[in-house]
C-alpha cells in the first residue's frame, strides 16, 4: 500500500498535507472569493441558486436534458449535459470520453436551502396599525438574528399567461420592503441580558403601516380582486406583480424567502473574511460547480477519462432531506441507474462499486469566545482548508478508505486538509451524505470549509478556503479513476 501511494503522491515521505497560511492572499484566491460572493448574492432563494449555477454551467457549453425524455440518443461520451428537479435541485454532470456502462461515477453533492423565513399560505396580517405578513420558519435558523434586518422577498411564483396557461417565474424584490422589529429594552428590561421569544407571535415582519397604504390607495389595486393571491396583502402582490411587468391577477400562487438585502462582503483587518448569509450551503455549491468546470477546461482530461463527472445539488436539506428533490428522495439513483443503462444488466450494480461520493457541506471552525464547544485536538481553523468530518455514529458517511483517498489527492496537490470529531457530551448535526450512502451503498467522505454563525442570517468564512475547496474538487473530478486503481478495499 504505502509504495502504491508513494508513486501516486510524486512527493517526500515527510511532506504535511496542512499547508501553511500566507500572510497575503494570492490573486487566485481573491478572484474565486469574489466569484463566489457574486453567485451568494445573485442567490437569495434555492431557486435562484440553481438558476445561477443553469448559467454558468450553459455559458461553458453544458447543454439541458430533461428527465421526462428519453436519453439513449441524448448522452454521449464527452458530452456535458444538466438538468433541474422543481427548479430548486440540479444535477450535472460530464461524460469522459471512454466511459462506457459499468464505470464509475465521481460525484460532489451539496445543497441549495439555507434556513430562512417563509411567507405563510394566508400571509395577510394587520395589528395595530401596521400590516404584517405572516412567515414560517424553515430548518433551524439563529431566528434572533433575522431581528432589526433589512429584509425583502425572493424565490418564484406561479404565472398565468395570455393563452390560460402556466408557468413559473423568478421574482427578487430588490430592496428592503420588511422587517422584524425588537421591542425596546425599555419596555423589557431583561431583554438584554435574556433575550426570548414567540416565534409565532414575535417573529412576524412589518410590510407597511394601514394608514399609509391607505392613503396610496393600494387596497383599491387591481390585485385585490385576484382569486389566486386574495390571501396577500394587495401591496405585497403589487410589489411582486412589478418586478415581473405583469398585472397582479395573474400571479396565481407564490413560493417565496425572505432575504436579508445586505450584500455579501469581504471583510477583516486584511481582508481574510467572507462576511454573508447562507455560506451554509451555497459555498459548497458554488464550489463544487466552479470545481466541475474548471476540470473541463482542458479538453483532452476529460476524452481520456474512463468516469463520469457529476455535481448534485438538492434542495430541502435543511429540514431532512425527505421530499422529491432532496437527496432522501430517487433523484440520484434514478440518474445513475438511467446513465448506466445498457446490455449489461449489472452495470448500475458495478458502477456503484467504483463509484465515490464527496458530501459537501460546511463545518463548525473553532470559536474563540468558545473553544471549549470542540474537542481539544479537531479544532478547525480558517484558510486551512476544508474539514474531514467523521463521527462514530454515522452521522457522517466518513470511514479510514474514503478519508485516504481524498487526503492522496489533497497532498499531491498541497492542499490543506483538517479533521473534525464533535464532543463526546455534545450533539452532532448531520449532512446528505449518509443518506446518499445507505441509500446507493457508495463509498463516502463528508467534508466541508469551515466558518462561524453558522445558520445566522449573516455567517462568516475565510478567504483562502473557498480557492482551497474548488482546487480539491477539480483534482477529484480530474484525478479519481486514475487514483482509485491504486487504493484498494475489499
Amino acid at each position: 500500500m504505502a509504495s502504491l501511494l508513494k508513486s501516486f503522491f510524486h512527493t517526500s515521505a515527510t511532506s504535511s498535507y496542512i499547508a501553511p497560511l500566507t500572510q497575503t492572499m494570492s490573486k487566485t484566491a481573491v478572484a474565486h472569493a469574489n466569484d463566489f460572493l457574486e453567485f451568494v448574492n445573485s442567490s437569495p432563494s434555492p431557486f435562484h441558486a440553481v438558476e445561477e449555477s443553469r448559467k454558468r454551467l450553459e455559458k461553458v457549453g453544458f447543454v439541458e436534458i430533461k428527465e421526462r425524455d428519453s436519453w439513449s440518443e441524448l448522452v454521449k461520451p464527452n458530452g456535458k449535459y444538466y438538468f433541474t428537479r422543481n427548479k430548486s435541485s440540479i444535477i450535472a454532470f460530464a461524460v469522459g470520453g471512454k466511459f462506457v456502462q459499468g464505470n464509475g461515477v465521481s460525484i460532489v453533492a451539496a445543497h441549495t436551502d439555507s434556513p430562512c423565513l417563509k411567507i405563510k399560505p394566508i400571509s395577510k396580517k394587520e395589528k395595530s396599525g401596521y400590516l404584517q405578513v405572516g412567515v414560517q420558519t424553515y430548518g433551524g435558523g439563529l431566528w434572533h438574528t433575522w431581528f432589526d434586518r433589512d429584509l425583502s422577498i425572493a424565490g418564484r411564483v406561479m404565472v398565468e399567461s395570455e393563452d390560460g396557461n402556466h408557468y413559473s417565474k423568478l421574482v427578487r424584490v430588490d430592496k428592503p420592503i420588511l422587517r422584524v422589529p425588537n421591542l425596546a429594552i425599555h419596555l423589557d428590561r431583561t431583554s438584554g441580558d435574556n433575550f426570548t421569544f414567540n416565534k409565532e407571535t414575535h417573529l412576524t415582519p412589518v410590510l407597511a403601516t394601514s394608514a399609509k397604504a391607505l392613503n396610496e390607495k393600494a387596497q383599491e389595486s387591481q390585485s385585490q380582486s385576484s382569486e389566486g393571491v386574495e390571501k396577500h396583502h394587495s401591496v405585497l402582490v403589487d410589489l411582486l406583480a412589478s418586478e415581473l411587468s405583469i398585472a397582479g391577477e395573474k400571479i396565481k400562487d407564490l413560493e417565496l424567502c425572505l432575504y436579508d438585502t445586505q450584500p455579501s462582503a469581504i471583510g477583516g483587518a486584511l481582508d481574510e473574511f467572507i462576511f454573508s448569509p447562507r455560506l451554509d450551503n451555497l459555498m459548497m455549491s458554488h464550489c463544487s460547480v466552479s470545481a466541475l468546470i474548471n476540470s473541463l477546461e482542458h479538453g483532452s482530461t476529460l476524452v481520456d477519462d474512463s468516469c463520469i463527472r457529476m455535481v448534485a445539488l438538492f434542495d430541502n436539506e435543511e429540514i431532512g432531506s425527505q421530499s422529491a428533490y432532496g437527496a432522501d428522495s430517487h433523484l440520484l439513483e434514478a440518474t445513475l441507474r438511467r446513465l448506466q443503462a445498457g446490455t449489461n444488466p449489472t452495470a448500475f450494480e458495478e458502477s456503484i462499486h467504483k463509484s465515490f461520493l464527496v458530501s459537501a457541506d460546511m463545518a463548525h471552525a473553532v470559536h474563540p469566545n468558545y473553544p471549549e464547544k470542540h474537542e481539544e485536538n479537531h479544532r478547525p481553523a480558517m484558510h486551512k482548508g476544508l474539514v474531514i468530518k467523521v463521527n462514530a455514529n454515522q452521522r457522517y458517511a466518513t470511514t479510514a478508505a474514503t478519508s485516504l483517498e481524498i487526503k492522496a489527492l489533497a497532498k499531491k496537490h498541497g492542499i490543506p486538509l483538517q479533521e473534525f470529531v464533535v464532543r463526546n457530551d455534545m450533539g452532532c448535526g448531520s449532512t446528505i451524505g449518509p443518506i446518499l450512502s445507505a441509500k446507493l451503498g457508495m463509498r463516502t467522505i463528508d467534508v466541508g470549509a469551515p466558518q462561524l454563525s453558522m445558520h445566522s442570517i449573516r455567517e462568516m468564512c475565510g478567504t483562502e478556503d473557498v480557492k482551497n475547496s474548488i482546487q480539491l474538487f477539480e483534482a477529484f473530478f480530474q484525478e479519481y479513476a486514475h487514483l482509485d486503481q491504486k487504493i484498494f478495499v475489499d
